[in-house]
């Protein structure tokens, strides 16, 4: 499992970040993101949901977010 250290970015950064590292592992792994800021709960959950990948354990102690994604294969298809 790999983890990124995105505390004292500001939003979006954090999923940005977070999107370059998913992009570069394969299907069913897992990363572990410390993150602090506003509404990060709701932008990964968002991300995560348009992206394929799910979002396993959430959890935040004194303004650090803790959010384990596992990669999915890619985003859902959209029916035409």
């Amino acid at each position: 499992m790999q983890q990124l250290d995105a505390r004292n970015l500001q939003c979006p950064f954090p999923v940005l970040r977070a999107n370059r590292v998913l992009a570069a592992l394969p299907a069913g792994s897992r990363l572990e993101v410390l993150a602090t800021g506003a509404c990060i709960e709701e932008h990964f959950r968002v991300y995560c949901e348009r992206n394929g990948h799910l979002l396993l354990e959430y959890s935040e102690t004194s303004g650090v977010h803790r959010l384990l994604i596992e990669r999915g294969e890619g985003p859902p298809k959209r029916p035409r």
